[in-house]
């Protein structure tokens, strides 16, 4: 800074500077040290707009020069704005920060085509429960494939449109295509011997069978009256002591003579 010239000062040595030239030359150097240790090409909020002056994209800020801006990069405001924005970014994307999970890519199978069934309805004589068997070939399954079912609601599906009175049981083993059966939407019984399924690897079948609970049955009688007890057992009238007897036999009156 040059301090010859200036009114205050003695011979030989340079005048008082004003406030005004020490805040300027203040923006000076730190400009210069910034521009050391910034490069503004790689700054991502650093912008130069169509009138020439600088904005801050990250505080909203006008600037006229690049010294104005390098000396707000060093404010309150702005480190306070890049602490905030840091703080968004890491609880927005939590994963970032952890190991990536090894990906399982499905295994993909050429269909052949659908396997055969049989399907046999039964009945319990004991408890007139209903029972399905079902019996699915897969003579062409993929080696260790164990062949897989489940029981999918009517609104689950896309090819008819859903009614709650039916239920759809899948069966799924590679290469074959998937296949569903429509049964009743009735509560299965899953204890054990009223469920269960069985995989033979020799003949390459496999079964199931399920049976469906048995509705309460309802007492089909009298209608009885809601609210008034019903009536007492009465029993049948006792016969009477004496036989009845005969009524008299009238006579004809003769006529008068």
């Amino acid at each position: 800074m040059d301090f010859q010239n200036r009114p205050g000062g003695k011979t030989g040595t340079g005048g008082v500077a004003s406030w005004s030239e020490t805040n300027r030359d203040r923006r000076e150097r730190l400009r210069q040290l910034a521009l050391e240790t910034i490069d503004l090409a790689k700054d991502p909020y650093f912008m130069k707009n169509h009138l020439g002056s600088y904005e801050c994209k990250l505080c909203l800020t006008l600037h006229n020069n690049e010294g104005s801006y390098l000396a707000h990069t060093q404010g309150k405001k702005h480190q306070a704005n890049l602490a905030r924005r840091a703080a968004k970014e890491a609880k927005e994307s939590p994963s970032s920060l952890q190991p990536e999970k090894p990906r399982v890519e499905p295994k993909k199978f050429v269909k052949i085509g659908r396997p055969g069934y049989r399907v046999t309805k039964q009945r319990d004589p004991h408890t007139s429960q209903q029972s399905l068997l079902f019996q699915i070939d897969y003579p062409e399954i993929t080696d260790g494939i164990v062949p897989r079912h489940r029981f999918m609601s009517a609104y689950e599906q896309k090819i008819e449109p859903p009614d709650r009175k039916w239920q759809y049981l899948l069966f799924a083993a590679e290469p074959y295509e998937t296949i569903a059966f429509k049964v009743p939407s009735r509560e299965v019984e899953k204890s054990e011997g009223k469920f269960w399924t069985y995989w033979n690897k020799d003949t390459k079948q496999f079964f199931l069978q399920f049976a469906f609970k048995a509705e309460p049955k309802l007492n089909v009688g009298a209608p009885q009256m809601r609210g008034h007890m019903p009536p007492p057992h009465m029993h049948p009238p006792r016969p009477p002591m004496f036989a009845p007897m005969a009524p008299p036999q009238m006579l004809p009156v003769p006529p008068p003579m």
